[in-house]
């Protein structure tokens, strides 16, 4: 029987773990891989898993390239460093830490809170799991200058992951991404790492927290009389095994929503997801139990959040059946009620604005436009928002704001997209509508007549390892060099290039700069309102393909052919693309 030969620099790494201060468990199963799965060595540590510019994300297990103590630890030493070095003045420094329902998320909370405290900072560590969101409030409300989350958001059940958060409540982003990065790569040997709690600089919280973030939520509801009004309205809800369930449901009581009906199989928070195969309310499958509930008792609507409850997906009524709403239909949706609310009761001054990102629905620009509030494009990812937010604090108000895949905020006291705020608000968002006489269906036909029909698709095309990333790189070189002049049958007019920061009207020859942060994104926009993304994953071996486009709708009953029209439109964007 032949050995299998394991790659040296895989063995290195693992035998400098077993020569280490690591514990005897972590050894064990060190030498058990190397015995009789010397794949998994490999696997386990062909490198480090990287603190990116949004935190660790990886498979749990033991291992430089796994999420465990050691690797959790290292990224809290580095964070711990860069804040303690960013606030001299402050003493002492403090942070927040939230975690999901993920397995070992509790473990690995706990683990972050004891570096923190080793180092002399402040912890306020939630005792039970709580919403992404909450950990977002939680950072300002207790004036922390950092916060740590422990998800991995709709990843499967074997992931688990590491966010942090800047004292404003929002992701970190550059240069503070970049420059704690810098700080973690600084440790270079586990001993450097201070493991050794100190228990009195690690309060707990929980209720407290709740109650003051609850306070908030409630105050953003714009149609208190409509919700009473509709006391039949039905609410079927799914937290998919997660945090959501901690707060959701409290919020839709706060704002007067009494038929509330949970999937009791998925209200039990459990890392195994048992009852789902992607805890991922993008997909359709995993609001599959929360729409037969909803079919069984005639709900209005139906909404699922996902693991870490900073996510939403949507069904709506149409007739006896239920259709799901993407994250562009949704958003769109909120904003477009939250503005003619916020007209309505007079608090349109002419200094609000929503925020979206560049890949998500120009529809939601159509409607700011139309309401004379402002609106400003952010790349991808919510800390963008957040930051958009930051800027322009005492200056501006912000109303809301989304993104396509799901994400959603409403008000300024939380930073991050909020699940919770999105399942109260859009909850409001149908009620206010059934008050009206029409479903969220018609609404939503309604706003395409007023608006145009906005269709969107998005693609992503997988290509796998040093190759794959390779001819990834060379597809964005050669749209670069050799632009479409022509989508769909219409021509380019313009280009941009978030890379060289640069927008170009190809009818004029004129340019102008594009004032957001460099990125490798292209946009190409069409003569007939139609626009094309295309974005390289940074997380996984993907590249991205946003498709929009949109036509006139003159009345609703020709929905159906207007809608099928424009996916026509978009096959032809693919060929014309070679996706």
């Amino acid at each position: 029987m032949n050995t299998p030969i394991i790659d040296p620099q895989a063995l290195a790494k693992a035998n400098s773990w077993l020569a280490g201060n690591y514990d005897a468990e972590t050894k064990a199963a060190i030498r058990e891989m190397i015995e009789n799965n010397p794949q998994e060595v490999v696997d386990s540590f062909y490198r480090d898993l990287e603190f990116g510019t949004g935190g660790l994300r990886g498979i749990m297990g033991v291992g430089s390239n796994r999420m465990n103590k050691y690797t959790v630890g290292a990224a809290t030493q580095g964070f711990a460093n860069y804040l303690k070095a960013n606030f001299p003045e402050q003493h002492p420094v403090k942070v927040a830490i939230a975690y999901d329902s993920r397995n070992n998320s509790s473990y690995l909370a706990q683990i972050t809170a004891d570096v923190f405290s080793a180092n002399g900072i402040q912890v306020y560590l939630f005792s039970a799991l709580r919403p992404v969101p909450e950990l977002s409030f939680a950072t300002r409300f207790y004036h922390c200058q950092g916060g740590i989350v422990i998800t991995a958001s709709h990843n499967p059940k074997e992931y688990n992951g590491y966010k942090a958060y800047w004292d404003d409540g929002g992701q970190l982003i550059s240069p503070h991404d970049k420059n704690v990065i810098a700080e973690v790569e600084k440790i270079t040997d586990i001993s450097e790492v201070k493991f050794t709690a100190v228990p009195n600089l690690i309060q707990l919280i929980g209720e407290e927290t709740d109650q003051a973030y609850l306070k908030l939520v409630k105050q953003l509801s714009l149609s208190p009389e409509a919700i009473k009004r509709q006391k039949d309205f039905k609410i079927v809800y799914s937290s998919l095994h997660g945090t959501g369930i901690t707060l959701v449901p409290r919020a839709l009581a706060l704002f007067g929503f009494e038929q509330v009906f949970l999937v009791e199989e998925q209200a039990v928070p459990d890392g195994n997801f048992p009852t789902v195969k992607s805890p991922n309310p993008e997909e359709s499958s995993a609001l599959a139990m929360a729409i037969e509930k909803a079919k069984s008792i005639r709900a209005d609507l139906v909404m699922a959040t996902d693991p870490d409850a900073d996510r939403v997906g949507i069904a709506i009524r149409k007739g006896d059946d239920f259709i799901l709403l993407n994250g562009n239909q949704a958003a769109s949706l909120l904003i477009y009620y939250l503005l003619t609310k916020w007209k309505e009761n007079g608090l349109l001054t002419g200094n609000e604005y929503i925020v979206k990102t560049i890949v998500t629905s120009e529809l939601l620009a159509k409607i700011a436009d139309k309401f004379h509030v402002a609106h400003y494009d952010v790349l991808t990812g919510f800390k963008y928002i957040a930051d958009i937010i930051k800027r322009f604090e005492g200056q501006k108000t912000f109303i809301g704001g989304g993104e396509e895949s799901y994400g959603y905020l409403v008000g300024d006291f939380v930073r991050d997209k909020d699940a919770v705020i999105s399942c109260a608000m859009i909850a409001e968002t149908a009620a206010w509508a059934a008050d009206n006489g029409v479903g969220l269906y018609d609404l939503l036909l309604d706003m395409y007549v007023e608006y145009g029909l906005y269709k969107e698709s998005l693609i992503s095309v997988v290509r796998k390892g040093k190759s794959g990333a390779e001819e990834i790189q060379s597809m964005m070189t050669q749209f670069r060099a050799n632009p479409p002049t022509m989508l769909g049958g219409s021509k380019v007019v313009v280009i941009k290039d978030y890379q060289s920061q640069k927008v170009h009207h190809l009818t004029s020859g004129n340019t102008e700069d594009i004032l957001l942060p460099a990125s490798n994104v292209l946009q190409f926009f069409t003569e007939d309102g139609g626009k094309v993304s295309v974005r390289p994953s940074g997380t996984e071996p993907k590249i991205k393909f946003y498709f929009g486009v949109v036509a006139p709708l003159s009345d609703k009953k020709y929905f159906a052919q207007v809608e099928e029209e424009l996916d026509k439109k978009i096959a032809q964007y693919m060929l014309d693309l070679g996706v």
